[in-house]
């Protein structure tokens, strides 16, 4: 759970430092048109941090991190965050400083997009495995669901 945790964390970090980066780097250059650096901020905020704040309940709740499969969706959504961030980064950088920006760096984007879907994917195949023993839900103290009924219960 831990490492949700910091994951939320270091991703608001990282949000509030690229909305200020934006900010900055269009005043000095006296920038008005639109740039990718304008959702960075967004993308940071919404799916790194909202997002490991979600998964962090839900652990909380399902015992995810207990599972195999979390550190194989852990790694794979931050990859996807880190391309697809670090790509937008880029292309907004070049666009206010009024450099060409290559196609590839779409291309990259992409791979990153795709890395991401892997990584959500593999959150709700975990999600259905720690939600998928009912019959042990219903018994209460029995399953990540029944544990959390009893404790209400009590």
């Amino acid at each position: 759970m831990r490492k949700s945790y910091y994951a939320a964390h270091t991703y608001m970090i990282l949000g509030l430092i690229s909305g200020l980066y934006y900010r900055e780097l269009t005043r000095a250059n006296h920038f008005e048109g639109d740039t990718q650096l304008s959702v960075v901020h967004t993308h940071l905020l919404a799916l790194g941090m909202l997002g490991f704040l979600i998964v962090l309940a839900l652990d909380k709740q399902f015992g995810l991190s207990g599972h195999r499969l979390f550190s194989w969706f852990f790694w794979c959504y931050n990859a996807g965050i880190a391309i697809t961030v670090g790509t937008m980064t880029v292309k907004g950088t070049l666009t206010v400083l009024g450099h060409q920006v290559s196609e590839a760096v779409s291309g990259i984007a992409g791979l990153g997009h795709i890395v991401l879907t892997v990584g959500l994917v593999l959150l709700f195949v975990l999600l259905g495995k720690r939600l998928k023993p009912e019959a042990a839900a219903a018994e209460p103290g029995k399953g990540p669901v029944g544990a959390a009924a009893a404790d209400a219960q009590a």
